[in-house]
């Protein structure tokens, strides 16, 4: 399937901020079963430089100046992105997550793939122990570590409530947990927390679910959102592509075409679309238009 992608982030400033330096994380990535045809990036003001580049994990980064004030900050991202994955393995099919665990440890490789770094605690999934314990039930001895994975992403499904106003994008995992509500990135924090606390690899995606409107009804302008989910390595043999399978709590689905990934990294904090510093005072109003618009529906 082909996508045509656009996200409009526009921030509105009460007093004119004087300068600005921001990193832009926007392009959807090449692999992980997709391919980036076309991708344009317009920004407002212009900026005074700008620098490209690929962070560690892979995910493009572009790193911009402004320094003549303003009041509005617009950046506006559109691609053209071609999604084909291949049927995920059974599963029950893979080695046991004992199995996964002790092979991540082995394994020797420290590149941006290795399960290394998604094994342990980072800045915004700390490993809680109640997280970890309610893991636990998922994953009885000598079962798959898909198959307890897949169990648990049902298990926070069934649990847990989506409510954009329950949490904000700074809440702490465990409040998150404790509330048993939140939204995307809090779903897949969680899960991430859990995984991590026995020991499996898990990463945090970022990127943008295809959604489809009613039967009959237009497709709404600016209506779809950014979406985040997890990757689980399986470990190698598991029938996996580099032994990493996308799950999606909120969703409760493996990941297939339906998803364009942006970013794969350890969490929120290494993956967040914009980020940066302002120099000005005042409050600020940021509104974020997301389209998702594939192929075969009428733009």
């Amino acid at each position: 399937m082909i996508y045509t992608l656009r996200h409009l982030t526009t921030y509105r400033y009460a007093r004119a901020v004087r300068s600005a330096r921001c990193n832009l994380r926007l392009r959807p990535r090449d692999g992980e079963g997709q391919r980036v045809l076309e991708a344009a990036l317009t920004v407002t003001p212009a900026p005074k430089s700008r620098l490209e580049r690929a962070d560690f994990f892979g995910t493009d980064t572009l790193t911009l100046l402004i320094d003549e004030p303003h009041r509005t900050f617009a950046v506006e991202a559109v691609s053209r992105v071609a999604v084909e994955r291949p049927v995920p393995p059974e599963p029950e099919a893979g080695p046991s997550w004992e199995a996964v665990r002790a092979a991540a440890l082995r394994l020797p490789t420290l590149g941006p793939d290795g399960p290394a770094h998604f094994q342990f605690p980072s800045q915004r999934v700390p490993i809680v122990p109640a997280v970890t314990d309610y893991a636990r039930a998922s994953f009885p001895p000598g079962r798959s570590a898909l198959g307890g994975a897949i169990a648990l992403m049902h298990r926070i499904r069934s649990d847990f409530r989506f409510d954009a106003e329950a949490t904000t994008v700074s809440t702490p995992l465990a409040e998150a947990f404790a509330l048993r509500a939140g939204v995307c990135q809090d779903f897949a924090h969680v899960m991430i927390a859990a995984l991590r606390g026995l020991g499996l690899p898990a990463a945090y995606v970022s990127g943008y679910l295809c959604t489809r409107p009613p039967p009959g009804r237009p497709r709404l302008r600016g209506a779809d959102a950014s979406h985040a989910w997890v990757a689980l390595w399986c470990g190698e043999g598991s029938g996996a592509r580099d032994g990493w399978i996308g799950l999606d709590p909120t969703n409760d689905c493996v990941v297939r075409d339906e998803h364009i990934v942006v970013a794969r990294a350890r969490d929120y904090a290494d993956v967040a679309p914009i980020d940066g510093i302002v120099s000005a005072a005042g409050a600020q109003k940021l509104t974020v238009e997301v389209d998702v618009v594939p192929e075969d529906e009428a733009a």
